[in-house]
């Protein structure tokens, strides 16, 4: 993978990532606690990605 591919991964993770935030809060909102603890979650594996790809990015 070359640094034009792991910048748009990352690009586009991060995006997803704030459209998760805004679906989160809209969740909150309603009292959907359970819909919340799982976009939680995909939050935090997301985190988790962006981790490793920025690692790589820092290995190039």
């Amino acid at each position: 993978m070359n640094r034009q591919e792991i910048e748009y991964q990352i690009a586009e993770l991060k995006s997803d990532y704030v459209r998760h935030q805004g679906d989160i809060e809209k969740l909150e909102t309603t009292g959907h606690a359970q819909m919340v603890e799982e976009a939680e979650q995909r939050l935090e594996r997301m985190e988790q990605q962006l981790a490793e790809l920025n690692q790589k990015l820092a290995d190039l």
